[in-house]
């Protein structure tokens, strides 16, 4: 497909708001930008340079490169860029450190507001360990009282929010930026789908632009990841397993935590017995540790908690990325298959794990639209929140949605919930089961707390809609991103 820049409205004005900034102050901005690959980082950042009508330069790390390969990269590709005054300035064929790198960056900027990029910036700090002393003596004594714009990106979400800690040198110096993936609007916008299938294609794709830009406009979710499936060496499949790689690169323990999520453990214990050895189960106090590591440094996997009046157990853990959750239930196993040169079998491998992946994977997207639309006064609860969902030990019952003043521990319970993401309609006995489990929800009052049904196939005709006060659609839970979504391209 032709791929335009889709989304980022938001982001590109936030970048457009401290560069205008710098015209008037006569002062530099720094920003940090982080986000995991293939999140459109590096595309952003180019877009708002070409958008931008300054001088800019933008250098691009490279990973295990040594700190004088590095330096004498950053002369080249200044040499080459739009931001010198004197080109004659920068050295040609020369090394050097990085004070060295960064007096020559500030001899030749100009006057007038420039753009300076650092991409992959975790990478240099890993070459050399007095990479981040000289970025800070750099900025304060030659580069923050110019009008400059430093930009500096990275996708190791933690190192990055480490560079600008209390007890790091460029701490207080940068603002900092989060991007995410494009949200359902904006992915159903790229690929000219409906509702439905720009739902299931963000979940397949994680809303990931490295992915979408290889999915052909209109194309639906399961004919994509069939056509996909003749191409072992698809983004569909390499861009989860780069992730997978550079995350993870040796199969040690975090790694047979996240592949244990991954293959539909949820719960402390079956994690534990999952990712243990013929020793036995993993022991919690190893356990517990890397599952923090996991969720709060590495961000892949998140947490849920059960939503209610009362404090609940078990947490439940799952991959937070939707595209690599599907990658480790079922697109591993189907591009070895398609690596076999056997694409149908590796379809039909994803086609019979499809239908119970999604019903799950959607959940915490339901739960998301659900508070925004709260946000923005489109629900009848105005004072919801929070969306999360309930259950007890025994999983019995295990309630889709619950809506809450606050979490995880709410005062009130505004509603209860069900998601049916199935190809039949939501029915009488759908309704019943709901109904039926929601007493068990703490805090759940007769007559006050509300029912909520959200399904993809809509409702049976039969059924009685007087008895639930919120009905919604793929349509409905799309609407809750379009007010966030921008106009214009990105990603």
């Amino acid at each position: 497909m032709a791929w335009d820049f889709v989304g980022r409205a938001t982001e590109l004005a936030l970048l457009r708001k401290r560069l205008d900034q710098l015209a008037s102050s006569r002062a530099g901005r720094a920003v940090a930008l982080r986000g995991r690959r293939q999140v459109g980082k590096s595309r952003l950042v180019q877009e708002f340079c070409d958008r931008a009508s300054v001088p800019y330069f933008f250098f691009t790390a490279t990973k295990g490169a040594s700190p004088v390969e590095s330096v004498a990269a950053f002369f080249a590709d200044l040499r080459e860029s739009s931001l010198p005054t004197d080109r004659e300035l920068v050295p040609t064929g020369a090394t050097g450190s990085w004070p060295d790198a960064f007096r020559v960056l500030a001899s030749v900027l100009p006057s007038s507001p420039a753009i300076v990029v650092l991409d992959e910036l975790p990478w240099l700090a890993e070459q050399d360990n007095l990479f981040d002393g000289a970025l800070q003596t750099a900025w304060d004594r030659l580069l923050a009282g110019r009008p400059v714009l430093l930009l500096l990106l990275g996708s190791d979400i933690h190192m990055m929010e480490r560079l600008t800690a209390y007890d790091r040198p460029f701490f207080g110096r940068a603002d900092n930026l989060v991007l995410g993936p494009l949200n359902p609007a904006e992915t159903g916008r790229a690929l000219g789908l409906d509702a439905a299938d720009a739902i299931d294609a963000q979940l397949v794709s994680g809303g990931l632009p490295g992915i979408l830009r290889n999915w052909p406009s209109g194309t639906p979710p399961l004919s994509f990841i069939e056509q996909e499936c003749t191409d072992p060496a698809s983004p569909l499949f390499s861009v989860p397993e780069s992730t997978l790689m550079a995350e993870f690169p040796a199969p040690d323990q975090s790694r047979r935590v996240l592949e244990a999520v991954g293959s539909g453990d949820r719960t402390h214990t079956n994690i534990a017995a999952s990712a243990g050895s013929r020793q036995g189960a993993l022991s919690s106090g190893s356990l517990s540790p890397l599952l923090r590591r996991l969720v709060e440094e590495k961000r892949v996997l998140a947490v849920d908690e059960p939503l209610s009046t009362r404090p609940g157990k078990p947490a439940l853990y799952r991959v937070a990325d939707s595209n690599l959750r599907l990658y480790l239930t079922a697109l591993r196993s189907a591009q070895e298959q398609a690596r076999r040169g056997r694409p149908e079998a590796a379809f039909r491998l994803v086609q019979r794990r499809w239908p119970a992946w999604r019903g799950r994977a959607v959940e915490p997207l339901v739960r998301e639209a659900l508070e925004l639309a709260s946000v923005s006064g489109a629900l009848p609860w105005p004072d919801v929140e929070a969306v999360g969902g309930w259950w007890n030990r025994r999983f019995d019952p295990e309630m889709d949605l619950v809506g809450a003043d606050r979490s995880p521990v709410a005062r009130r319970l505004h509603f209860v919930g069900s998601v049916k993401w199935l190809g039949t309609a939501f029915d009488n006995h759908d309704l019943a089961d709901l109904m039926r489990g929601a007493p068990a929800v703490p805090g759940f009052t007769v007559g006050d707390t509300g029912f909520a049904i959200v399904s993809l196939s809509g409702t049976d005709p039969a059924l009685d809609l007087a008895r639930v006060d919120l009905v919604w659609g793929p349509g409905e839970i799309l609407s809750a991103w379009q007010t966030t979504s921008g106009a214009g391209h990105g990603g």
